[in-house]
């Protein structure tokens, strides 16, 4: 008596669904052999090696995408200081004096309003603006906020793009300096924005190294009823512009750090808040990974 051929691993490509749906056998289909048993197709190791080896690519080019971006932000700091250094230079040129605090202003641009203790909360829509003091220094004053009528000047004579009210939006209108995305020039570091301001000389002041400022600027995140102090650079980020443009060091120097959490965060000052304002031979603390650290710019102009 012939016995039938013993079963065999070969499939008939039969899928447990509607004839009418057959097609290309793909993963996951439920097939019977030739001895009537139900298997299951799935992916092979070789498949499974691919598919991880496309996601590991993708994740890497994420990656790379993002440290390029931020790299174009970093480098992007140095063309934005250049930019408001050469359209301070050039306005001073045309005016003789400096923006924001030009005595003639309104002879240019028209009147924000008559009485300058009014003029410096009123908020520009247009070209009208305020006097400043012609004294040299760019500080809030009774008849203007210069901080803030400086971005709007700069403007108003083609020097920079972007269009400023010239005044603080802090709660104490006339001598704040609280600036927000409506008086103040956007930077490409992101969430940061540029402040202008003078300190003469500061001591002992918590998040500023001791030394002379004058007239300088800022880049920094937005503080609520405040200037623009909040960090946006890691330290090794900002040792990196340091090193670019001035002297790779914190707390000396034209390119200075501004540390609202504490000089200890940016830098290796230690100690109370008048003791690391007053390390002045600090270094960057680079091995923090943190973004602690906002540029100061200082007696640039």
């Amino acid at each position: 008596m012939l016995l039938p051929p013993p079963c065999t691993s070969r499939y008939k490509l039969k899928a447990v669904i509607p004839h009418s749906l057959r097609g290309p056998q793909p993963a996951g289909w439920r097939c019977r052999n030739e001895c009537g048993m139900t298997t299951s197709s799935g992916f092979s190791l070789v498949e499974l090696s691919i598919v991880l080896v496309i996601l590991g690519l993708l994740v890497g080019g994420v990656l790379t995408g993002q440290s390029l971006i931020r790299a174009a932000e970093l480098r992007s700091v140095t063309t934005e200081l250049q930019k408001f250094q050469a359209a301070t230079n050039t306005f001073r040129d045309k005016y003789f004096a400096l923006p924001g605090d030009m005595t003639n202003a309104q002879s240019f641009w028209g009147v924000a309003h008559a009485t300058a203790a009014t003029c410096v909360t009123t908020a520009s829509s247009s070209a009208l603006t305020c006097n400043g003091n012609g004294d040299g220094i760019i500080l809030p004053s009774t008849g203007s906020n210069e901080s803030y009528r400086f971005w709007q000047h700069l403007a108003n004579a083609g020097l920079i793009e972007g269009q400023y009210d010239g005044i603080s939006h802090g709660s104490a209108v006339i001598f704040a300096t609280a600036s927000t995305a409506d008086n103040s020039p956007k930077s490409k570091i992101s969430n940061a924005y540029w402040f202008v301001f003078n300190w003469p000389s500061l001591s002992a002041v918590g998040g500023l190294f001791d030394g002379i400022y004058n007239n300088y600027l800022l880049v920094g995140a937005l503080v609520a009823d405040s200037y623009p102090a909040a960090s946006v650079f890691k330290p090794e980020e900002l040792w990196n512009i340091d090193t670019k443009v001035d002297d790779g060091k914190p707390a000396v120097g034209k390119l200075v750090v501004g540390a609202n959490g504490g000089l200890s965060t940016c830098t290796t000052a230690t100690g109370t808040a008048a003791a690391q304002a007053a390390t002045l031979t600090a270094d960057y603390l680079l091995t923090s990974t943190s973004k602690t650290c906002a540029a100061i710019f200082r007696q640039i102009f």
